[in-house]
């Protein structure tokens, strides 16, 4: 199922108040740096000049993935959105590798954090942008499903956990005095990028390399279709993710002597049943007559002859 067209302005919306939102925490961590000298802030504003630049690549997939199907595209381009997220963690582990590099430097050569009060001021700003605009993506991907907006929004939280830490770590400097434990948060916060980053590829390939949908969907596919009247059983199911959209294919097992008008009635209503379930789902349904003997793709998998 396409999106529409509400569907897709809430897209673009959430990508472009993405863009503005990291170029705008970029901008005051910046100047809470050259005040503070402090490496948590460092830390938290190569993460948002990151985000600069992975939000205008999620800007550009989501307006490239949201492109008609095309005579040499007739799946669409819903995989621009995977590769955004593989992009966005590549981006996030080279930002914690740098902040990891300088974290272990500070603690050879400890540097005296100053003003820590104008840091607190700008994190605390930071956070509450940070939550408003993660407040909206939630919202975007119930509604559309985008992979790239999902990705997004999930890097955006783990701003919202480095804030915080580096709010802590401000506190502890202004009012402990421990100039080592600026450093220290900064180690703690590229450790969590660098295993939020593995998390967001792992995603990105799965669907890249054309996983199947989660267990719990296809065994809610498969009740559905196997609870129409006439399906005897099934066999070959696969499935797919690309972008918003998920395309599932199934072979049903009909009666043999049916006519071909009835078990395409059959099939209309087992598609019918997986698209009110997943309006966002695009379903292929064969019909093959019950007790068949041939070669499928369950037994080429499992490594048995069908035959």
């Amino acid at each position: 199922m396409i999106l529409s067209n509400s569907e897709i302005v809430l897209k673009k919306l959430a990508a472009i108040a993405s863009v503005a939102t990291a170029l705008v925490l970029c901008i005051i961590k910046a100047a809470a740096v050259i005040y503070t000298g402090s490496l948590s802030v460092l830390s938290s504003m190569i993460d948002s000049c990151a985000d600069v630049l992975s939000s205008m690549i999620t800007f550009v997939a989501v307006r490239f993935s949201d492109k008609p199907l095309t005579e040499h595209h007739r799946y669409g381009y819903g995989k621009a959105e995977a590769v955004s997220a593989l992009v966005q963690a590549a981006f996030i582990a080279g930002s914690a590798g740098f902040i990891f590099y300088d974290g272990v430097g500070r603690f050879i050569h400890p540097v005296v954090v100053q003003q820590t009060s104008v840091g607190l001021v700008v994190m605390f700003v930071s956070l509450f942008l940070t939550f408003g605009l993660i407040a909206f993506q939630k919202f975007v991907v119930t509604k559309t499903k985008s992979k790239a907006i999902e990705a997004d929004s999930a890097h955006y939280v783990v701003d919202v956990l480095s804030n915080f830490s580096v709010i802590l770590s401000l506190f502890v400097v202004r009012y402990l005095h421990w100039q080592w434990f600026d450093a220290l948060t900064a180690l703690m916060i590229s450790v969590y990028l660098i295993i939020n980053a593995g998390k967001l590829a792992y995603e990105a390939l799965s669907e890249i390399t054309d996983a199947e949908v989660d267990d719990k969907i296809k065994l809610h596919i498969i009740e559905l279709v196997c609870s129409v009247d006439g399906v005897r059983g099934y066999h070959d199911f696969r499935s797919r993710i690309s972008g918003a959209r998920m395309f599932i294919e199934i072979h049903l097992e009909l009666d043999g002597n049916s006519t071909l008008y009835e078990t395409h009635a059959i099939a209309d209503k087992a598609e019918e049943k997986i698209m009110t379930a997943y309006p966002h789902a695009q379903v292929i349904i064969h019909q093959d007559p019950y007790g068949i003997k041939e070669n499928r793709l369950d037994h080429q998998i499992s490594g048995q002859c069908g035959i």
